[in-house]
This record gives C-alpha cells, structure tokens and sequence, in this order.
C-alpha cells in the first residue's frame, strides 16, 4: 500500500477514480449543515508550508476540521527554518510529535518525495516547484465529472503559463489516465520543450487549442516571471492569449471555463469569462475540500494500492 501522495504521475486510474468517488461522498458531507464526520477523529494532520497560499491551506485545513482531525499550520517565515533548521530535520522533528498526515508546499522539486521515506507519516504533495501539484488536478476532474457526467472521450484545453504550471502536470497525467484528450495552448516562451511526448497537441495559438473543446482550463500568468521578458507586457499577453467571450466561441457552447485560482482578471480570462454563465472556478473551491477529505481520509484508511 502507498502510504503517501506525491502525484498523479504514479497514481493509477483506478486510484483516482477511487478518491474521485470518495470524494463525491464527502461532497455530499459538506452540504449538510453540520459538516464534522468522526472519519480522522484522534488523528493529527499537520499542513507545512514553504511557499504562501491561501486556497490550497485553508482547503487542507478545513478538510481536516471536518472530519474531526487536529490540525495545526506550520510558515517557513515562522518556524526554526530561519534558525538554518533543514528540510529533513523539520520533517522528523513534527513526525516524532505523533503527526499522522504531513501536508507539504515546498518551491523545491521533488521535496514531498525527498521526505516521505523519512517520516511514517503520510505525506501529501500539496504542490512542490515546477513538479506537481496533484489534489488540485484531482479537484478539477472532480468539477468536470460532476458537470459533464464523465471525463472519458472529452477534449480539455489547457492555456497559459505551461512551462512553469505543476497544476498543468498533474492534470495531464490524471485527465489523460482517465481518457481524455488534452490541448495545450501560450505563447512559445510559456511551453516546455517536448510536450508533445506527455501525449497532448501543443498549439502557439490560443484559439486552435481550444477549437471544439468541452473545458477551456486557464492558468495564472505568474507576474514575477513577466520580468524575465518571457512576453512582452500583460496587456500585448492578453490580446493575444487572454479569453473573451468573443475568443471563448471557438469551443464548444456548453464548455466549461476552469481556473486553480487566483486569476487576474483581463490578463488570462477577461471578467465577462469569469462570472459567466459557464464558469464553475467556484465549484471548483468546493470540489478542493471534498477532495482533499477524500485523500485524507484514504491514506488514514491504509492508503493506495500499488
């Protein structure tokens, strides 16, 4: 059994299908007005995070409150990392306190899967450097399978910053695993040399890549990395790679417009795009805490099969 979840790259289809349907219960929990489930009563879920967000935490802790678990956050910015503690060492240090679920952001590739080994804790990749960023991936085929009924034989484009997205990772190994064919779409300086070998069409136009598609999936546009001259200006980006509504017809009418979050307006979609009619970036915030008390709830069950 794995006892962690460090990715979609190495998770089978039957084990996402698995949390997808998880979650669909958990889904149901969170609509109730008393939310708290006994499924990690005695448990300690410990969220350590490297890098800031506000989403992704507040979704593992939530996640975690609901089914009754203790939870407590760890910052970079506020813990003995300043006092030149390592990785590994803060890694154990929590592990030793009786932690049953280490939840870990790190800027670093690959820091989930240098930690999992160390600790008998589960650890939970909740985003590591240009690597992966799986419950997100997972929260978004959650949204699409709710919405469409399936994700098997469906045309999913994916547009913007590709080079530096871990979410856009993630999302290929789980969506293509389940059967969908993936697009994806930015301008030549934002998509990664041999893309193609993951098993997606890359165009260098956004309006190609999302021709005919059943979900147009946006990514930020990291504005730190604007500039290291990687496009022009935000506005030339939005003019050529941005969706309107007039950019948004080339897929199909009842495709569904998706975003991790946040997204800057008129930069990837403009604001008409995000509070239409066919936008579901809310639903896909409450698919993130089913999702993430599916995956918890999993892993305290005994884990994934190999």
């Amino acid at each position: 059994m794995k006892k962690d979840l460090l990715g979609l790259k190495d998770l089978s289809a039957e084990n996402i299908k698995h949390i997808l349907d998880t979650a669909d219960a958990m889904k149901l929990i969170l609509k109730q007005p008393n939310k708290k489930t006994p499924h990690l009563q005695g448990k300690t879920v410990v969220n350590l995070f490297y890098e800031n967000s506000t989403r992704t935490r507040l979704s593992f802790e939530l996640a975690a409150k609901y089914m009754s678990a203790n939870a407590a956050n760890i910052t970079a910015g506020g813990s003995s990392v300043q006092k030149g503690e390592t990785l590994t060492d803060t890694a154990r240090t929590i592990n030793a306190m009786g932690t049953d679920i280490l939840v870990m952001r790190h800027s670093m590739s690959g820091a989930p899967h240098l930690i999992a080994p160390l600790v008998s804790a589960s650890v939970i990749n909740a985003g590591d450097g240009m690597d992966e960023h799986p419950t997100q991936a997972l929260l978004d085929m959650l949204t699409i399978r709710e919405k469409k009924g399936h994700i098997d034989g469906l045309k999913v484009a994916i547009v913007g910053d590709i080079y530096h997205s871990r979410v856009v990772r993630s999302n290929i190994y789980g969506l293509t695993k389940l059967g969908a064919e993936i697009s994806v779409g930015g301008p030549a300086t934002l998509i990664p040399q041999g893309m193609e070998k993951m098993g997606v069409k890359v165009f260098k136009s956004v309006h190609e890549a999302i021709v005919d598609a059943d979900v147009v999936m946006g990514l930020r546009i990291q504005l730190e990395r604007q500039k290291s001259g990687l496009f022009p200006t935000l506005r030339e980006y939005y003019r050529f790679f941005g969706i309107d509504e007039k950019r948004l017809k080339f897929a199909k009418p009842d495709a569904l417009v998706m975003h991790p979050g946040p997204v800057n307006r008129g930069v990837e979609f403009s604001s008409g795009v995000i509070d239409g009619a066919q936008s579901v970036i809310n639903e896909q915030v409450t698919s993130g805490v089913a999702v993430r008390m599916a995956v918890m709830s999993i892993l305290s069950d005994g884990g994934f099969e190999e």
